[in-house]
């Protein structure tokens, strides 16, 4: 059976739509973050509550404002004592009577809200509820009714959260740097104080030494890898450079020589012994002292080479670097050393510290 041609031809293939859009990709805006949908009657409470609370708060300040001993004594001054007078005896009580109704309210609606986390077993326990929302708990008393802002304050973060603009941007960004402030000037006296407690533990004697002790004590590998690091990068390369023909090395091997060549012409033993051999005596000695300087460089050539190789230096360096770390601690000078390095880094430390970063912000972008 032979299969149309028309069946047989494959048709164009389209681009896809990505492969299309994929120059366009790196000018599309980022993918603004998934946030849930919030449910419009939760929504809808949670707004009616915080401004329920927000005015249950500002008439209760209002009211412990206008009744006490200060709002007495002020009013007078200010023409005001009958307006006072009256809010005393007629408003007071039945703002009290409205308070009162609206803790039951809360009480209420706190013992319902418990019901529906136990029903729909949003907890572990059933009783994990009143100690999670113990603020609400605690706010149903008359006498921790501020309490009652935590949760307003809890709810408007919850908007926040959601998307909404609950207080203006400004108001947010102010009362971020007064938080960041409090925090950070309460760490400061923290940390201050600290410092001065090990700085007066310091001055007790037993106390520095027995700090050294087991500093010392502690880190004798890493006092011993660094020393040694230390020579291996330092010394070693100058020791080395000795049994080379330029540099210290040639130095040395040309000081040796013009020594031994010194000590040849200052011998009079062989000045005399050399001159009663009649013509020759004058060249030979001259030619000896000639030898004996290249015989001072050839020894240190050779003392360098065989006394300085790479693996005597090694050695030689771990050999120092153990001692360095074996330090006896009962030297005055170390404890003075480590005070003193103790003491730069506390106070370098202490200054770093009282540096008010707060300060650093720009007032006027809050």
């Amino acid at each position: 059976m032979t299969v149309p041609a028309s069946s047989t031809t494959s048709a164009p293939i389209e681009p896809t739509p990505a492969l299309n859009q994929s120059s366009d990709l790196s000018h599309s805006p980022p993918p603004k973050p998934n946030r849930p949908k919030p449910n419009r009657l939760k929504l809808t409470y949670d707004i009616v509550m915080i401004i329920a609370i927000s005015i249950d708060l500002l008439l209760i300040s209002i009211d412990a404002i206008l009744m006490s001993n200060f709002s007495s004594n002020t009013a007078p001054r200010l023409a005001m004592s009958e307006t006072l007078n009256w809010y005393q005896n007629h408003v007071h009580d039945s703002l009290r009577t409205a308070g009162g109704f609206f803790t039951l309210f809360l009480i209420a609606e706190l013992l319902l809200r418990w019901a529906t986390a136990i029903k729909q077993k949003i907890y572990y326990r059933w009783f994990f509820f009143p100690f999670v929302h113990w603020y609400e708990v605690l706010g149903c008393f008359p006498q921790l009714r501020a309490l009652r802002l935590f949760r307003a304050v809890i709810i408007g973060r919850r908007l926040y959260q959601l998307g909404y603009q609950v207080l203006p941007q400004p108001w947010i960004n102010r009362i971020n740097f007064y938080i960041n402030l409090l925090l950070e000037e309460l760490s400061d006296r923290v940390i201050l104080t600290t410092i001065q407690t090990f700085r007066q533990q310091l001055t007790d004697p037993k106390m520095h030494k027995s700090f050294i002790d087991s500093t010392i004590a502690r880190n004798r590998d890493e006092i011993e890898a660094a020393v040694l690091s230390l020579l291996r990068t330092e010394l070693a390369p100058k020791l080395q450079a000795l049994t080379e023909s330029s540099g210290g090395g040639a130095m040395i091997a040309t000081e040796m020589g013009n020594a031994i060549k010194e000590g040849l012409a200052n011998t009079p033993e062989l000045r005399r012994y050399l001159r009663m051999i009649p013509i020759a005596g004058t060249l030979i000695e001259s030619q000896l002292q000639h030898v004996g300087h290249n015989i001072g460089e050839n020894v240190v050539y050779a003392l360098n080479e065989r006394l300085l190789d790479a693996e005597r230096i090694d050695a030689l360096m771990v050999a120092i670097a153990s001692g360095v770390a074996q330090i006896d601690t009962d030297n005055s000078a170390l404890d003075t050393l480590i005070a003193s390095i103790i003491a730069d880094g506390l106070d370098e430390f202490e200054a770093q510290i009282k540096v008010q970063q707060w300060k650093h912000q720009d007032m006027l972008n809050l």
